[in-house]
């Protein structure tokens, strides 16, 4: 058919059903893959230990928090929990299943999303950098919207479990703050 021919009205009626579909059809975002967003956390965990220790992060929780922590303590726990990090991230990504996926729910979140709420709320609080901020403000807040997102989204858990799992976070970070920070002072 050349530009002169004229259309037919059957014709119209499919051009213009096309056009509307594709006018009212909604590009949806693809969502990253489990598997590969997951390691994102590790890494931005890596980088969040660089900036605490170049900001002196023992001496802020002893001197502005009035805690107990040094250089041994802060190295020995972040040794620790990037294992167990690494570990249940491998997990995850090898074959993931519903109490791995919690697991991993749990620990990332005390160690990424709680701890970055704790930065947040340190730094107008003691109206002094809190060693850690920037990037719990730029990574762990955006990975772990995007991996709770990816989680929910996908069904790698029920929403309610995954904010129980999420809750259970808070607990953990809590604890590990309460025991690694102040050696359980009450």
């Amino acid at each position: 058919m050349n530009s002169r021919t004229p259309l037919k009205p059957s014709t119209l009626n499919i051009r213009k059903t096309n056009l509307t579909a594709a006018a009212s059809a909604r590009t949806p975002v693809s969502l990253p893959a489990f598997r590969k967003i997951i390691w994102l956390m590790p890494a931005a965990y890596l980088l969040h230990i660089v900036e605490e220790y170049a900001g002196n992060f023992p001496a802020w929780v002893s001197e502005d928090v009035h805690g107990k922590f040094n250089y041994f303590g802060f190295d020995t726990n972040n040794i620790m929990f990037m294992i167990v990090l690494l570990t249940l991230v491998t997990l995850n990504f090898r074959k993931a299943s519903t109490r791995t996926a919690i697991a991993l729910t749990v620990f990332a979140s005390a160690n990424l999303f709680w701890d970055a709420l704790f930065h947040l709320f340190m730094t107008p609080l003691l109206d002094r950098y809190s060693p850690g901020l920037v990037t719990a403000v730029l990574l762990y807040v955006p990975i772990s919207l995007l991996v709770g997102i990816v989680v929910i989204k996908n069904r790698i858990l029920r929403p309610r479990t995954f904010a129980i799992a999420v809750g259970g976070g808070a607990v953990l970070f809590g604890f590990v703050v309460w025991y690694g920070l102040f050696h359980f002072a009450v």
